[in-house]
This record gives C-alpha cells, structure tokens and sequence, in this order.
C-alpha cells in the first residue's frame, strides 16, 4: 500500500529573481514541498541553483529568448531522466515543457513544467500558442505509456470551463477563453456535461483541483497586478495540475496558496500544491 507522502507544487514565478525578493523563498522554506515545477523563470540554471539552495536538483530548461519563459523543475529527489523536445523539430519549445522522472520511495514518477504560450486572438502569437497546445494533445498519451504514474502542471493559460474565469462573459473573445482553446480541454479532461467529465472522458487526464473543490468559482490561479482585481477575486483559474488516473486516485490533499492580502503576493500567480501517496 502506499505509505510515503509526495508534496508537488508548480508556479509561474514570473521572474524567479524578483519572486524571492518579494517573498517566495520564504513561501518555499514553510511548504515542505518534495518537487517543484517553475514557469517564467526567466533567470539563468546558476541563478536557480543559488536562489533554491544546494539541497536542490534542478532540471532547467531556458527559453531561446533570454530574459523569456524558462521552464524548470526542482526536487529533493535527483531526476534519473529528463526530457524537453516536444512536438516536431523545428517547432521551437524551448523554455516552456520539461519533463523529468524521479524515484520515490521506490515508485517512479513522471514530472512535467509546462507554460503555454499566453496568445493573442487573430494574431501570429495565437498560431503559435496552438501548435503548442497540438503538439502537447499528442503527447500526453505517449506519456500515460511511458508512465502510469505522470502529472503534467504549470501555466496552460487557458481558463478550461466558466467556473475558471470570473469575468468569463467579457472574456469569449479573448486568448486564454477562445472556444478553440477550451476545446483542448474537452479532448484532454472531457466536456462539460459529458457524465464521465474528469473521471476518464477524452484523453483520461484528472484536473486535480476540480476534481477535488467541486463545482465552485475558482479557486482562481491568476490576478491582474492592476485595479482591485486581486482584492475582489477577479481572477483566472490557468494553473492546474493535470494526472493520470492512476495518480489521481493517489491524492490525499490540495491547496491554492493565495496570498492573504495584495501587498504578500510575489507573483501574478498563486502556488497549485498537491499531496500524493506513494
């Protein structure tokens, strides 16, 4: 039976640096968090290394832009392999999908950082941000073969259902809610109404906080830095963590890390934490 707890978090850092200055080594020193996926790390792997602490393996995967995306993951456990090539070659995903597996109390798990392209409705960004999202259809069910035991987390920028976006009327037209994007959604978790939604339909994933808050508002991921977004909860729920059946049936606690007031942020986005028995 299992009996070892294995605490997962992801984050969009939105610049590592400026993250830890504004509080997320001290957010990390208090988690007892076993691995954690970043998106936006937008620094360098000795940046990471020094800002995390020797104690830490990293897996870093930079985007080709410097000062762009970076993706990463950190555990206390050292990855036996990681990988980073999604999709076709030339499709350039540098910095926004790395996975690794990692040993577990003698359970192998599949760990993936991915950030979506943020997109942008009707333009060349938009195309982009779809070839993203085919070329990571195609591979989650390579990744149920290659494990059982595989979750794939970070920012996917898409608010999947209405009960993802607060302001969702206003935003149907908008990257981030197209109906294009949340067909994505469909075919990965299932559709909302279909009766097996997140419980096998489509590709089988389980989106973990769904499954787990129920059908409620949120809890939301992402706030504007501006206005009284963050003060009146008019955020988006864009960070998930996406398992496979086998591991979804291993979780045992979750938490949304919202932050207790808008001066304690020290990122746009709020930490996704999961607890696993292994």
């Amino acid at each position: 039976m299992p009996s070892s707890r294995l605490r997962i978090a992801t984050i969009n850092a939105n610049g590592i640096r400026a993250a830890f200055r504004k509080g997320m080594g001290a957010w990390l020193d208090g988690r007892d968090v076993d691995i954690l996926a970043i998106q936006e790390v937008r620094a360098s792997s000795e940046d990471l290394q020094g800002l995390l602490g020797d104690e830490w393996d990293i897996v870093h995967d930079p985007a080709t832009a410097k000062g762009r995306a970076g993706v990463a993951i950190a555990s206390r456990h050292r990855a036996s392999i990681h990988r980073v090539e999604l999709g076709p070659s030339e499709f350039d995903s540098a910095g926004r999908w790395l996975e690794a597996d990692y040993e577990v109390a003698g359970t192998v798990i599949t760990v993936v950082s991915a950030y979506v392209h943020s997109g942008e409705a009707g333009t060349e960004k938009q195309t982009e941000k779809y070839r993203f999202l085919d070329a990571m259809e195609a591979r989650l069910p390579e990744l149920q073969k290659h494990n059982e035991l595989a979750v794939v987390m970070g920012d996917l920028n898409v608010g999947h259902r209405t009960l993802d976006i607060r302001n969702w009327k206003g935003n149907v037209k908008r990257a981030g809610f197209l109906p294009e994007e949340r067909e994505y959604f469909d075919r990965i978790l299932g559709a909302e109404g279909d009766p097996a939604y997140n419980d096998g339909a489509g590709l089988g994933w389980v989106d973990i906080v769904r499954k787990h808050a129920g059908e409620v508002d949120g809890p939301y991921t992402w706030w504007s830095w501006r206005g009284k977004a963050f003060d009146n909860d008019t955020g988006w729920r864009i960070d998930y963590q996406l398992a496979t059946p086998a591991l979804a049936e291993r979780v045992t606690g979750w938490s949304v890390d919202r932050a207790a007031a808008y001066d304690e942020r020290w990122s746009d986005h709020t930490p996704v934490v999961v607890d696993y028995a292994l």
